[in-house]
């Protein structure tokens, strides 16, 4: 058997079968004793509505998994990727316009191949859990947009990278890094401005008392806000959410109005205390940083493997090409990805840890970000006793449990 046929199956079977393990583990670690930080605000039937959320969340991802993984295993082995390459190729096109083309086709197949499950997820799991507000209307909508978008985005970005390992030669990976680093911070900039608003509606928020003491916060930390928005959330959801978005003058925070509803001003001050200690600790720089290094490495260990014969082979290829070999490596960087994920996760989770602490100081009532905590966490049915597996592969924040621990750990810092 081919060297890296053997290696392709084997990532992708041991990749399945791990995440089948992480899952039974994480639902395992489910107890229908509720931890006492969380008894006089979580009843218990809505304690065992989060555990069967858990549990039926972890199978349905499991079985999407299994089907995944066995529909790609036999499109690689029946010759799947060689046919849709000789179908590419019969329309007789550039080599680049060829490669758009059998990307483009791929990526139709994955999707489709995903779509009942998406379906099931978003019209039956949340449905029935209470979470689901997307109409079908919008579910179709979001489908036609994010398609748009790949287009619109991803062909351009895709023909650069094509073109350049077709033409510049032996630093073709190095040009493709730049490139593509610069396109992603010019996407973070405009993403709040041109992207975001073709799916949520944003509004700036109401004059009023809750906007005038998140002005005062935002003074006292010498932290300059571009904007403050309320988003649509309950558009698709009843999950709660806030977060920071942009960069430079395009820098925004932004609240689901399902948060606004939910919890009281004073946590709504926390939780974006919390957010502002990520801009405030270079949380977001040191991340983007990272995903930097990253990208160089990937397009060099890329630019190793876009001219091997072996694992064009492997695919049943019987023509090599750029494009090809392109898709291919991402089979064959499955494993470093995983393993960069993980790291990405530790890093995140500490500048949680960071980023709760930040919030408790600045406010000097760590008691209220724990409060916020606690009423995100039922409102969106989290796991409060996940694995540490589950965790260590997964999770970019602390467990909730954990970080209740160490803020109440801060005590009240003084005034």
């Amino acid at each position: 058997m081919n060297i890296w046929l053997f290696f392709i199956l084997f990532v992708l079977i041991f990749t399945f079968f791990l995440e089948a393990v992480v899952s039974f583990l994480n639902i395992g670690a489910l107890t229908s004793t509720l931890p006492k930080e969380f008894e006089n605000i979580y009843d218990n039937d809505k304690y065992k509505k989060s555990q069967e959320y858990t549990k039926i969340t972890s199978k349905f991802s499991l079985i999407q998994n299994g089907f995944s993984t066995l529909i790609t295993i036999l499109f690689l082995l029946l010759g799947g990727f060689n046919m849709v390459d000789l179908w590419a190729r019969g329309f007789g096109f550039s080599e680049v316009i060829t490669g758009l083309i059998f990307t483009g086709i791929l990526i139709l197949f994955s999707f489709l191949s995903g779509l009942p499950f998406s379906v099931y997820s978003t019209f039956v799991i949340e449905e029935q859990f209470g979470f689901n507000k997307t109409t079908v209307q919008t579910f179709i909508f979001d489908i036609i947009k994010g398609s748009v978008l790949i287009i619109v985005i991803g062909t351009p970005i895709l023909t650069l990278i094509l073109w350049f390992f077709m033409s510049t030669g032996t630093y073709a990976w190095f040009f493709c890094w730049v490139g593509v680093f610069i396109i992603s911070l010019f996407l973070q900039f405009i993403a709040p401005v041109v992207i975001m608003p073709l799916f949520n509606k944003f509004s700036p928020i109401e004059e009023g008392v809750l906007k005038d003491n998140i002005l005062r916060y935002a003074n006292q930390e010498n932290f300059k806000l571009q904007g403050i928005y309320t988003m649509d959330g309950s558009k698709r959801s009843s999950k709660l959410n806030a977060f920071f978005t942009g960069l430079g003058k395009f820098r925004k925070i932004v609240f689901y109005d399902t948060l606004l509803e939910k919890l009281t001003e004073p946590e709504i001050i926390a939780i974006l205390a919390h957010e502002m200690g990520h801009f405030k600790l270079k949380h977001i720089t040191k991340m983007i940083v990272g995903s930097a290094i990253q990208t160089g490495i990937l397009f060099y260990l890329l630019s190793l493997f876009l001219h091997s014969k072996d694992l064009s082979t492997a695919f049943s290829m019987q023509h090599m090409s750029i494009y090809s070999s392109l898709v291919f490596f991402g089979f064959i960087y499955s494993p470093v990805s995983m393993l960069t994920s993980i790291i990405f996760n530790v890093i995140s989770r500490k500048h949680e840890y960071a980023a709760d602490k930040y919030a408790a100081v600045t406010t000097a009532q760590p008691e209220l970000l724990i409060e916020g905590l606690k009423k995100l966490t039922i409102a969106n049915l989290s796991n409060l006793t996940p694995h540490p597996l589950h965790v260590f592969l997964h999770y970019s924040h602390p467990p909730v449990l954990m970080r209740i621990k160490k803020l109440q750990q801060l005590g009240n810092p003084p005034q």
